[in-house]
């Protein structure tokens, strides 16, 4: 009976929510895991489980030695599961309802300063890297908004650049005069690669030599090993931290910031305030202890 209930779980996540495959395979491993443990309880069928089997569940994966980050988003998911079967009436009491998570320290994300972004900059690189770089610092993209960002939405004429973000949510960012440099630039050189490999018709913007998409962990590896140049261990949301941070220390509002962050809540964006302030900190005493 799980399976189907899963299977369809599944399908109302990726259709009716319009979540990435990455993140309905993520909610797919936490269910199993859990179905797994149920069934191991002797339990068939969701209108057996009780409250305190998810609180037994909960103290087991603690058990198991798992971060209080992992936990979170295991019971994040389901509780996700249980909702749904509520919606559909497969439950006539929802008992993840008052189901708890360990609190888990808020980490601020890490940044890096406007100088050490110029530093990246004034590396030596091709002109497909330097106009990914450009791009990426200019608009704050996800990894996989910068991936799939494809030639169609991005209008240099009026600089935007336009994608869809978490829940199938569009967003129109605009680029500076850098990044458009830097992409026209880069367009010239990819229509050769285009024609050397007979792909015309490729619609990304972002292509490596041999004609291809550029994937997450391509971006993931070029990011990683620039900042190795600078002595810096830096990853792609890095880059899209110090974008916002660096936003808001000039002044920018901060529901512009979530806008082009793509945040559905404020609540998301507001960490970057707590890092400006702390930065700022950083800054005044230096001075003084200077």
């Amino acid at each position: 009976m799980f399976s189907e209930l899963v299977s369809n779980y599944l399908n109302y996540l990726e259709v009716e929510k319009a979540l990435s495959k990455n993140t309905v395979q993520a909610y797919l491993r936490d269910i199993f895991d859990f179905i797994e443990y149920i069934e191991n309880e002797g339990i068939h069928s969701p209108c057996e489980i009780k409250r305190i089997n998810l609180s037994q569940y909960n103290r087991n994966l603690a058990k198991k030695g798992l971060s209080p980050t992992s936990i979170v988003r295991k019971i994040a998911s389901i509780k996700g599961f249980f909702r749904y079967l509520s919606y559909q009436e497969q439950l006539s009491k929802n008992p993840a309802l008052s189901l708890s998570s360990p609190k888990v320290a808020k980490k601020l994300p890490k940044v890096i300063s406007v100088n050490e972004i110029e530093k990246l900059l004034s590396q030596k690189l091709d002109k497909m890297h330097r106009a990914l770089l450009e791009v990426f610092y200019a608009t704050g993209l996800r990894v996989s908004e910068l991936t799939n960002l494809e030639m169609k939405n991005t209008d240099l004429k009026t600089g935007i650049v336009r994608t869809m973000g978490k829940g199938s949510k569009e967003r129109i960012i605009p680029i500076g005069s850098k990044a458009k440099e830097a992409l026209k630039s880069y367009f010239k050189e990819r229509e050769i690669i285009l024609a050397v490999k007979n792909k015309k018709n490729e619609k990304y913007v972002f292509i490596k030599e041999n004609g291809e998409k550029i994937t997450r962990q391509y971006i993931y590896t070029f990011i990683h090993n620039l900042g190795k140049k600078i002595n810096r261990d830096i990853s792609p949301h890095t880059i899209r931290h110090s974008f916002a941070t660096h936003l808001l220390e000039r002044g920018a509002d901060l529901r512009v910031v979530q806008e082009l962050l793509g945040h559905s809540s404020i609540v998301t964006t507001q960490l970057y305030t707590h890092i400006s302030k702390t930065r700022l900190k950083e800054v005044y005493f230096k001075i003084n202890k200077d």
